[in-house]
């Protein structure tokens, strides 16, 4: 496909012209339309561009202040560049575990926003909202929301326009143009916001504190062969698999670990919008997997999922025989959207869970990264 730049008006350019300007925006199966070396260079009348797919390039006359994003995971990303005062809403605010940021000193996000506007799908949440950038993925909204490129480009041009990729996971069909690493990602967002010495701290710090892990683990072939699934029961009678081997960020934790997918070789499909497999506890036995990670109980404390899921399993006729459940190691499966403050948290907790000799046990008190570093690097004291 022909690379094409869209300068991408900002609202209140929109406003000032009184006009409507069209945008011409294509998305899938578009190539990147910038060089990485440039991204968020400022011209000299102080505008900058900043290229991501499936949008191409959108150029912004100023730094936007308030912002909206899908996922918890770009929330997480603007919260780590010090935006958590320009959140205006979320595309899916039951996605967003906010809970982590307690930990980091002077870190916190508007609650109350959240409760406000948890689920901004709609144009006319957009119009309402009035923001200055929209981190998500435009197909998404297409492919799920029943969107098309005309709304795309109404929204873009009437409010401000979209910058985003759908990363958390690589298995759907309509995502055909490039994906992105979490910290790809993460770059993207802070050249829009203009924090790249926010984004280089974060990824400094992120470099040396899986580095400093990776040298504690035990060799490959002593790693636990790991099963991850989705079940938000109590008292789960079948399981959704996921598959390790998908590069999408939701699973960085566990490909940072290097651990064994349990489903390796088995011809289980992975975990998508088109494919919802069930697996119940007889399949389950015959993998018998070390460990069994379950997602859809990110709400609860490490102690208040053994007292109801791993119970219940642990008294369940056929679950009670699975190697797991024998000796304790069903956990949480972490969460399904996040950014480089979750990661953080989940690579830490996902450390203890698969490997407590070395890193200790899950609900223990030790860290394993500086929380104040992390809040200093946020809070702009760096």
């Amino acid at each position: 496909m022909d690379e094409t730049t869209h300068d991408v008006p900002t609202r209140r350019d929109t406003l000032k012209y009184g006009a409507t300007l069209a945008t011409g925006v294509s998305f899938a199966g578009c190539s990147e339309l910038a060089d990485q070396s440039k991204q968020g260079e400022t011209s000299g009348n102080d505008s900058y561009s900043v290229s991501m797919e499936p949008m191409g390039s959108v150029t912004f006359e100023t730094v936007p202040e308030r912002w909206v994003a899908y996922d918890g995971g770009y929330a997480d990303m603007a919260v780590a560049l010090g935006q958590a005062d320009g959140l205006a809403g979320l595309g899916g605010a039951n996605r967003y575990y906010t809970d982590v940021y307690d930990e980091l000193p002077g870190v916190t996000v508007d609650r109350d926003v959240l409760e406000s506007y948890p689920e901004v799908r709609t144009k006319e949440e957009f119009y309402e909202l009035d923001s200055d950038v929209h981190l998500y993925d435009p197909q998404m909204l297409i492919n799920w929301f029943g969107w098309d490129d005309a709304d795309i480009d109404e929204i873009t041009s009437m409010v401000a326009p979209f910058v985003g990729n759908l990363i958390f996971r690589r298995s759907d069909e309509w995502h055909d143009y490039r994906y992105y690493t979490l910290y790809e990602a993460f770059e993207k967002v802070a050249a829009v916001f203009q924090q790249r010495d926010r984004y280089e701290a974060f990824r400094e710090l992120h470099t040396a504190f899986i580095a400093s892990v990776q040298e504690r683990l035990p060799p490959a072939d002593d790693r636990p062969s790991v099963f991850l699934t989705f079940e938000g029961a109590e008292e789960p009678e079948t399981f959704s698999p996921y598959r390790l081997d998908d590069e999408g960020t939701s699973k960085k934790q566990w490909r940072d670990l290097g651990i064994h997918d349990a489903l390796a070789g088995t011809g289980t499909e992975n975990l998508s919008t088109t494919n919802r497999g069930k697996l119940d506890y007889e399949n389950l036995l015959e993998i018998d997997p070390d460990v069994i990670l379950i997602r859809g109980h990110e709400r609860k404390s490490a102690t208040e999922f053994r007292d109801t899921v791993l119970d219940y399993m642990q008294r369940h006729p056929v679950g009670s025989e699975l190697t797991a459940v024998q000796n304790g190691r069903v956990y949480r499966g972490g969460y399904l959207n996040q950014g480089p403050i979750h990661n953080l948290f989940l690579t830490e907790r996902a450390a203890k869970q698969l490997f407590p000799e070395e890193f200790g046990d899950v609900t223990g008190d030790e860290h394993l990264f500086d929380r104040q570093e992390v809040a200093d690097i946020i809070n702009g004291a760096i």
